[in-house]
């Protein structure tokens, strides 16, 4: 009896899933609130990030429980179990492969320096002996802390980081490119600009290398980790990624075109793995 209650009970089509969450029938949302990543507005999740994980939970019949957090909090709320899943323009890292599943890339990227006009600095060299601000909890602090001579200041926010550039506290803001480059967009009177790096350092791989912005989940619920990158990968079939980009000023081929090496093939991805693509003019 016991085992035929069991099976009806898995069988009910009311539950629609067979992965776990926080809370039946809505998906646990992790979040910034850093435009154009993430935001709450009339009941959706918006901005890149955003559309993208309102499209996934849409596909997958649940609705979103919006949880708002500083950068900080959002990894260790996935650990422990509080949310399904986080987002906020996070970088793949290998490490973070050993305490979260990882999904599929919504779009790519590569690190570079918010900085005043009156400078040029798009080299690590560029960084030595200046004071830089950035947030707690990226994964390339390690590497920024290894430049001659640099002054890192961590913050919570992105937002902290900036208004210290903007007071002249701080030199440089090392932070998420869309973030920066979408609070620029927004300021002209910032009398500030993002440049890439142009090196490109195997000493420093996280900071000059191809950078992936993914979402995490707990390692528990790698069935829905699936369950998610299905979706995601039938919308790099259709180009939506680049379309739901544009609304957010990231139109150009270098965020949906990956360059450089697959970091990802043979550590959380078999051997043979290729990264999705949106083709030039999709």
């Amino acid at each position: 009896m016991c085992v035929l209650l069991a099976g009806s009970i898995l069988s009910m089509p009311s539950l629609g899933y067979a992965f776990e969450l926080v809370e039946d029938g809505k998906l646990t949302v992790a979040f910034t609130g850093d435009m154009p990543g993430s935001g709450w507005q009339d009941g959706k999740l918006i901005g890149y990030d955003g559309e993208i994980m309102q499209r996934i939970a849409d596909k997958l019949g649940l609705k979103i429980q919006p949880a708002l957090m500083e950068w900080s909090g959002t990894i260790a709320s996935v650990q422990a179990g509080r949310v399904d899943v986080m987002l906020g323009t996070m970088g793949w890292t290998e490490q973070r492969t050993k305490i979260m599943a990882l999904s599929e890339p919504i779009h790519y990227f590569k690190n570079g320096i918010m900085q005043s006009n009156k400078t040029s600095w798009d080299k690590l060299s560029d960084l030595e002996g200046k004071k830089v601000g950035t947030i707690t909890g990226f994964s390339f602090v390690p590497e920024l802390k290894k430049i001659n001579g640099l002054e890192l200041s961590l913050y919570d926010t992105s937002d902290a980081a900036v208004r210290d550039l903007i007071a002249g506290r701080i030199d440089a803001v090392i932070g998420d490119p869309p973030v920066v480059s979408y609070a620029i967009k927004q300021n002209p009177d910032w009398d500030m600009q993002f440049r890439a790096f142009t090196d490109n350092s195997p000493e420093f791989p996280l900071l000059t290398g191809l950078g992936q912005v993914v979402y995490g989940l707990n390692q528990a619920d790698d069935d829905l980790r699936q369950k998610m990158d299905a979706v995601i990968a039938d919308m790099w079939k259709t180009c939506e990624m680049k379309e739901i980009g544009a609304r957010y000023g990231l139109s150009a081929d270098v965020w949906f075109m990956p360059t450089g090496e697959n970091f990802r093939a043979g550590v959380d991805r078999p051997a043979d793995y290729k990264l999705p693509s949106c083709a030039a003019g999709g």
